[in-house]
């Protein structure tokens, strides 16, 4: 059993006061074990006797699990006072904790956030389990179960009944209902706000929500009046949940990846006119659905649009047309075992750049785009900050030479797989007033020589670069002689500090999987972290590590500081 720290709430006992404390605080003697009972031992003093248990609540809620576990088995009342306070618990869920719940849940009672957690090697719990659970657990809003295939159609309608007043959130990932369990759940559970759907392999029925269920737990309202995010993943039949989303009339985000079946009728069915979060991935979708999700979501906001193989120019046109308020844009052309989606271009990413004046993210992976797009970018999108560029073979060093010289807002930039050299990335070095991380993957023209005289001269600029990295000698000997060269010229004006090779490679922009090459430079550059005590590296020296000796090097060097 593991429990995660969790916030404070309320007490059923007022709060320990003492009003006679001075200078001094109180004895308290404690009695010897081993004597008669009569006699008194060495006095100590407990003053965490004086502090009230809201005190002690606040200060077990900066813990973490494990101290917090700890701290539980110092007294009685530390225990009682982390029993009542503790919002969070995770129970791995399997059949052998069954005979120990009703012991965890009267002493967990207070808990509002529950993981119910089952690896495939055990017996999950079941139904009577379930059941017990949600009894005793009245204050629960959030529920989480993952592997849990004990849990049948009966528990779940059975604890939908005790859960229907408290649950906002709800997460069911490789569970054994079906969707006659998850009907009444929903139809009951008419507070839910929050619900994901993921790998569950019973889904074989059209779901189906009842209006009204009898017993008076919805307060009047409709079926999932409230739900705000519904995220629906790894799912064969996810078009079954089709009555899901159309009943969802207060929707703000929708993901579905990963899923069979044409959603074209699906979207077209789409009712939710205040969805301001789309996305879509791996889908059989076409301009039909785009256009359905063009007439439906006016407030759309983000739309992020990965690997659906039918979509073209004209279904983003109809996008730009209805969408006005998009702020960030994410579309991935890339099929899944190679090649690409052909049918989107300049046209599509012309149209949404001429209308959606307020992006401020675009993400174009595998889109024949040219300069034309980006002049539309550049011309009618002023707030546009983040932009990625990526497997696109017409973006080569021309195409950086305009984003450097047009692009004046832009504060990340990430170019993976084209066709760019060091006269692309010096272009964009030289440009972008405002840029302050840019990201290169997979480009093979561009060098770690030229990025890393790009970094002394930019200082504030991150460059994040996943090729082979030059040793830190190298880099030292090179702004060396660059420090030299410009004293001899007389343009130095002191010492330059030299910015380290190591860069976080972290990004807000999704560019895709990540590949051996990011793996080995993050190997490379933990290597080659200069601590205090490690012997410099000649380049000779550095050569023969990247080639044959890394692990080796690493080895010796870790034994020399030890």
């Amino acid at each position: 059993m593991g429990q995660a720290a969790s916030s404070s709430s309320s007490f059923s006992t007022p709060p320990t006061h003492h009003p006679n404390i001075q200078c001094q605080f109180p004895r308290l003697h404690r009695k010897e074990e081993d004597g008669d009972g009569d006699g008194d031992g060495e006095a100590g003093e407990d003053l965490t006797l004086l502090l009230p248990e809201e005190c002690l609540a606040c200060v077990m809620e900066k813990l973490g699990s494990l101290d917090r576990n700890t701290c539980s088995l110092v007294c009685k009342r530390w225990n009682l006072i982390d029993s009542r306070s503790r919002q969070r618990l995770v129970l791995a869920a399997n059949s052998e904790v069954t005979p120990s719940l009703p012991a965890i849940l009267s002493r967990f009672d207070a808990v509002s956030v529950l993981s119910l957690k089952c690896s495939r090697r055990h017996t999950s719990i079941d139904d009577s389990a379930f059941y017990l659970i949600a009894r005793s657990l009245v204050s629960l809003k959030k529920l989480k179960l993952k592997g849990c295939v004990g849990i049948r159609d009966d528990g779940v309608d059975a604890a939908s009944h005790l859960l229907r007043r408290s649950l906002r959130k709800l997460s069911c990932n490789s569970c054994s209902f079906t969707c006659s369990g998850l009907s009444s759940l929903l139809s009951r559970c008419r507070l839910l706000e929050d619900l994901t759907l993921k790998r569950l392999k019973n889904l074989k029925h059209q779901l189906l929500l009842d209006a009204d269920d009898g017993d008076g737990g919805g307060g009047g309202d409709a079926p999932l009046a409230r739900l705000q995010r519904l995220c629906l993943k790894d799912l064969h039949n996810a078009n079954l949940l089709a009555p899901l989303i159309s009943s969802s009339k207060s929707l703000r985000t929708l993901v579905i990846c990963r899923s069979a079946g044409l959603w074209d009728p699906v979207f077209l069915g789409l009712c939710s006119g205040s969805l301001a979060e789309i996305q879509l991935e791996n889908l059989q979708l076409s301009d039909a659905g785009l256009l359905a999700i063009s007439s439906a979501c006016l407030d759309l906001e983000v739309l992020y649009i990965s690997r659906a193989s039918h979509c073209t120019d004209a279904g983003f046109a109809a996008i730009a047309a209805s969408c006005r308020k998009l702020r960030k844009l994410h579309i991935d052309t890339c099929a899944k075992f190679g090649g690409y989606y052909g049918g989107v271009g300049d046209d599509g990413v012309v149209s949404i750049a001429a209308r959606c004046s307020q992006l401020q993210e675009v993400v174009l992976m595998g889109v024949a785009l040219t300069v034309i797009s980006l002049h539309a970018l550049a011309s009618n999108c002023p707030s546009l900050e983040r932009m990625a560029l990526c497997n696109i073979d017409s973006v080569g060093d021309p195409e950086l030479g305009f984003v450097a010289a047009k692009f004046s807002a832009l504060r990340k930039l990430c170019i993976k797989n084209c066709p760019v050299s060091d006269a692309g990335i010096e272009a964009i070095a030289a440009g972008c007033p405002n840029l302050v991380k840019l990201k290169v993957k997979r480009c093979k023209e561009v060098t770690q020589a030229n990025v890393c005289r790009l970094r002394q001269q930019r200082v504030e600029l991150v460059i994040a670069l996943d090729v082979e990295s030059l040793s830190i000698a190298e880099e030292q000997e090179m702004a060396a002689e660059d420090l030299e060269s410009a004293n001899v010229h007389g343009r130095g004006r002191g010492p330059r500090t030299v910015r380290p090779l190591i860069t976080s490679s972290s990004t807000h922009l999704v560019c895709g999987s990540r590949g051996a090459n990011l793996i080995k430079s993050k190997l490379t550059n933990a290597m080659l972290l200069r601590r205090p005590g490690m012997p410099s590296a000649s380049s000779s020296h550095s050569s023969h590590m990247h080639s044959s000796g890394c692990c080796s090097y690493y080895h010796q060097w870790l034994m020399s500081v030890l």
